[in-house]
């Protein structure tokens, strides 16, 4: 089930995201904040929020549609906030990877309000 898989990853990615801002905290570089915290925000809390409304409705879940929107989560998730390390660490000259990241998680939300919509009296 989708839900499922969706929970578990945003554990993972919140795992390493409390890693990454733990390493810098002890080295004192903040300068990948903004990585870090659309790390955590998009890739682990919202991933798991998505996850458990198909938990809770599993209609939702079930639809072929619903894992287009995951996978789509998923990997806009994890893309966006490399692409921003990326943009601070290399220069702008990366910065299709966050955009495209963006676009992807744009069109999970999309499809996640989608089946929302279409589910929510289920």
């Amino acid at each position: 089930m989708i839900g499922s898989l969706m929970m578990c990853v945003s554990v993972v990615v919140l795992f390493c995201g409390m890693v990454f801002g733990i390493a810098m905290g002890i080295t004192e570089d903040f300068a990948l904040q903004p990585a870090h915290a659309h790390l955590n925000l998009l890739g682990g809390v919202l991933l798991f929020l998505f996850g458990l409304y198909y938990r809770l409705v599993p209609a939702a879940g079930k639809s072929a549609l619903a894992k287009v929107q995951g996978w789509l989560h998923i990997i806009g998730g994890i893309l966006m906030p490399m692409g921003v390390a990326l943009v601070i660490t290399h220069g702008t000259g990366f910065i299709a990877i966050p955009i495209l990241g963006s676009l992807i998680m744009l069109a999970a939300m999309a499809l996640f309000a989608a089946i929302v919509f279409r589910t929510a009296t289920a």
